[in-house]
């Protein structure tokens, strides 16, 4: 599914602003037959969750209803007209006046309707989106819904970040011709100072297909005909982590020697292999520095926000971080786009978080306590299906992004289980078979080291998440630093795979200090995190460092969490802790070096 953009022959229409919105409730019948009877309004793109003082609207567990009159442009007479939502969390539903045109299982990824048929050029109909945030099971990511004593709901479930709910991405109006182009694959490489860029077109309609490749200042470099084909480049311009360099790919269907569509992809020609220890990027070793991150900030939850986009890649670059993790679910195209622009490196992971019974059951059972038997007890079938669509889903969104240089399919599920074999090689298989460019890996939980993990053998890097000197030796961090080499000593004699740190932190008070070894002070996340920084440097398949987390940033309510995770070194409204500082230096130096 190609992204909608304004091209000679497409137009596009944001839909983003106030919409009627109402909570569904009994006495809630049909809402998208006609218009809502409600006094509420919400904002697209943003979570519903924080902007209401009414803490059942907070709280609400199941369906919530946006609507809008929307008006088509009277010059879309002859084209066809398209809904595209870009992320209903977790279900969506659309109706244009009383139809329904689309329905969507996962609350990070796109989808789209063809509502020619339904609307007319000049008019206007009544759009109608409807989302649910019950997680369950069966889905992804999984959950439980209970029903309170009072008969009231509630959503449990096991990931440690709140659960938003809404549109959190822009709604479009969009156009394009009968005859288009359905979807554009890139795939590079580089042969000695030569870039070799191989391409497929999916047509649909009859047309010819021609390709030109331009470069930033708009110039033909390459070009050739067919649905299928390679272009070389003459001492070609390399995307570099930190050097970005984008060419555009412009695809046009062209009927009895017109143009009848035209679309244009950017390419950065580059190379992503793994050799032994190593990860390479353009055949040079690459070390990752950075973070996890989340979409989140204060009153939109997880709507996405340009100005954010802006700032938190300023502060990445300030900080001398060259990559992220889309942790735990795929973010905004606006975030990936961004990323190419300014040659940040991208893990791009899948909303497959929380397949772990264990991390349900608190710090006991994460530390060894009990947990199913058998994998398929708590994670079976129907599961897998959902988790095939959202890997399906996401590299079919992401493949052409030269920033993606690995596919993350899972964080931190339950790898000791019988049966997480059986759950996890297919998984693999797929996305591997989707795309046999790029690495793929899941992100290693605490529990399950290299002698009780039964998914490492499928990966080809081991990203793990660690917490010793935090969960596990808290406030001993000279026993800590012993633990996590020995540790890492025994993942690279066992696999000797490269090893990247996902997540590793300490929950931090903005403003809390102390002369001692302290947990929760400014002071003590800075020493933890040097001592992992003295291990890596110790490590020689360690390439990589991203540190939990980038921001503070929300959770469930509780006692385990006080307004939210902490483990920031940047506050939620991007101050910068001590431990910002720390880390400047240490990844400034690096890339000097």
């Amino acid at each position: 599914m190609l992204t909608p953009k304004v091209t000679a022959t497409r137009e596009l229409l944001s839909l983003d602003g106030l919409w009627s919105f109402a909570v569904d409730d009994d006495a809630l019948h049909t809402p998208w037959a006609a218009p809502l009877q409600t006094e509420l309004q919400a904002p697209v793109p943003a979570s519903y969750n924080d902007l209401f003082i009414d803490q059942k609207i907070r709280d609400h567990v199941g369906w919530v209803w946006y609507q809008r009159t929307v008006r088509v442009p009277r010059g879309w007479r002859d084209e066809r007209v398209l809904v595209r939502v870009d992320a209903a969390t977790h279900r969506g539903v659309v109706y244009v006046d009383d139809r329904l045109v689309a329905e969507h299982e996962g609350g990070y990824l796109p989808f789209e309707a063809d509502i020619t048929d339904l609307v007319t050029a000049g008019a206007e109909f009544r759009l109608t989106i409807g989302v649910d945030n019950r997680l369950t099971p069966d889905t992804i990511p999984p959950g439980t819904v209970v029903t309170r004593q009072d008969g009231s709901q509630a959503q449990t479930y096991m990931h440690d970040f709140y659960n938003y709910a809404g549109l959190h991405r822009t709604v479009w109006l969009a156009s394009r011709p009968r005859v288009h182009v359905d979807d554009v694959t890139v795939v590079t490489d580089i042969d000695g100072e030569t870039g070799v860029v191989d391409y497929r077109v999916d047509l649909d309609g009859d047309a010819e297909v021609r390709v030109r490749l331009l470069d930033e200042d708009g110039r033909a470099v390459a070009s050739t005909t067919g649905a299928a084909g390679s272009l070389r480049v003459e001492a070609a311009h390399l995307w570099k982590p930190g050097a970005a360099y984008l060419y555009s790919l412009v695809v046009e269907a062209v009927d009895g020697g017109v143009v009848v569509d035209e679309y244009p992809v950017n390419v950065g020609i580059r190379t992503v292999a793994v050799d032994g220890g190593r990860f390479l990027i353009n055949g040079e070793p690459f070390h990752f520095t950075g973070f996890g991150k989340h979409e989140d900030t204060a009153v939109r939850g997880k709507g996405h926000d340009n100005a954010y986009l802006v700032h938190d890649f300023q502060l990445l670059d300030w900080i001398g971080a060259n990559s992220f993790r889309t942790s735990h679910y795929p973010y905004a195209e606006e975030v990936m786009d961004f990323a190419d622009r300014h040659g940040i490196v991208v893990i791009d992971e899948t909303a497959a978080v929380g397949l772990n019974k264990k991390i349900g059951g608190g710090i006991a059972d994460m530390l060894g306590g009990a947990g199913d038997k058998d994998f398929a007890d708590g994670f079976g079938p129907k599961m897998q299906e959902a988790h095939k669509r959202e890997i399906r889903e996401l590299i079919a969104r992401d493949k052409n992004h030269p920033c993606v240089v690995m596919w993350s399919i899972a964080n931190e599920p339950d790898t000791m289980s019988e049966g997480t074999d059986t759950y996890f090689e297919p998984l693999f298989a797929l996305a591997r078979d989707l795309d046999p460019t790029r690495p793929v890996t899941f992100v290693n939980v605490m529990m399950a080291p290299p002698n009780v993990c039964r998914v490492s053998k499928f990966a080809d890097v081991l990203c793990l998440n660690r917490y010793y000197g935090w969960y596990v030796d808290g406030g001993d961090l000279a026993t800590a630093e012993a633990h996590l080499e020995q540790e890492l000593r025994g993942w690279e004699q066992m696999y000797g795979k490269p090893m990247i740190m996902t997540e590793y932190g300490a929950d931090t008070i903005a403003g809390y200090h102390s002369v001692w070894d302290q947990p929760w002070t400014e002071e003590y996340q800075a020493k933890m995190l040097d001592v992992y920084h003295r291990v890596f440097d110790r490590v020689e398949t360690m390439v990589g460092e991203q540190v939990w987390n980038f921001a503070d940033f929300q959770t469930s309510s509780g006692f385990f969490r006080v307004d939210g995770n902490k483990k920031g070194v940047f506050t939620r409204d991007r101050k910068p802790k001590a431990a910002a500082h720390a880390l400047r230096a240490r990844w400034t130096r690096i890339i000097e070096n």
